[in-house]
């Protein structure tokens, strides 16, 4: 038997591909690739200097409170607000999937918060959560006290709030896609056997909802870390003490001198070399 002839691409075709993508590689190249790469490297060197210090730089930053109560909240606000979101979402989007009809105007209507700018929708917040705000004039009429909602660690749940107002409508919609996708032939051959709802939902919608649910739990979670802005500008440029909305970007930020540092980032045991 003859075998059959190989096909070889001839060279000036395999650098096409490559020639079209030159221009992004260049740009990325200089734009993220080599600035990162020289981030790193002076992260070992003194920042005052070139004096080479290992990993002393990353050790201060461990041992430094303001770090230590950046990370403790970041973690803290993720474990509260991506369970809450997932499963807000898929309730809403189980319940909106029954009206195929006006489906629309109620994905249109829920994501219109994230086309809101951040600052307007913190405004709407402070004008709600002030200490005299909308929502304590309307416990007092109940004889409630006020309550600092801004200033207090009920902040924390304020920014959770915020968090969920806004990425609650983008989370739905694509649980509606992944709704969508089943074949509904498979709930009309379960009904038949007898199975109720909540084994449809087992045993069907929650299968297939795999490939979706990571697709969201990996979105949610990247957009939980973009939460710097909402928390900014509620609590105010430095919050002192161990305030429930200080973040990790917030460290960075008084670290590289963008404003005037706190207590904890004078000191805070890190010796401030790095």
């Amino acid at each position: 038997m003859k075998k059959k002839r190989e096909y070889s691409v001839p060279i000036r075709e395999q650098m096409v591909p490559w020639l079209f993508l030159l221009p992004s590689l260049l740009f990325v190249s200089i734009m993220v690739l080599i600035p990162m790469l020289d981030a790193l490297r002076r992260s070992f060197f003194l920042a005052a200097g070139d004096r080479f210090v290992g990993f002393q730089n990353y050790l201060s930053v461990l041992r430094n409170h303001a770090f230590q109560l950046a990370a403790a909240n970041t973690a803290r606000f993720i474990l509260v607000c991506i369970p809450l979101l997932l499963l807000f979402s898929l309730a809403v989007s189980l319940m909106l999937a029954s009206f195929r009809e006006k489906r629309g105007i109620f994905k249109t209507s829920f994501l219109v918060p994230m086309a809101v700018p951040v600052a307007s929708i913190v405004l709407l917040w402070r004008v709600i959560f002030h200490k005299n705000g909308l929502l304590n004039a309307f416990t007092a009429l109940w004889g409630l006290v006020p309550v600092d909602w801004i200033g207090s660690k009920a902040a924390f749940g304020v920014l959770v709030f915020a968090y969920l107002w806004k990425n609650f409508g983008y989370d739905m919609v694509l649980w509606l896609s992944g709704l969508s996708a089943i074949n509904p032939a498979l709930y009309e051959a379960a009904q038949i056997d007898g199975a109720g709802s909540l084994q449809r939902f087992v045993r069907i919608t929650l299968p297939n909802l795999m490939p979706t649910l990571f697709t969201i739990t990996v979105l949610s979670l990247l957009n939980s870390f973009k939460v710097f802005r909402e928390a900014y500008l509620i609590s105010g440029d430095y919050p002192h003490g161990d305030s429930p909305l200080y973040s990790r970007p917030r460290v960075h930020r008084h670290r590289c001198g963008g404003g005037q540092r706190g207590p904890e980032l004078q000191g805070g045991g890190s010796g401030e070399k790095g």
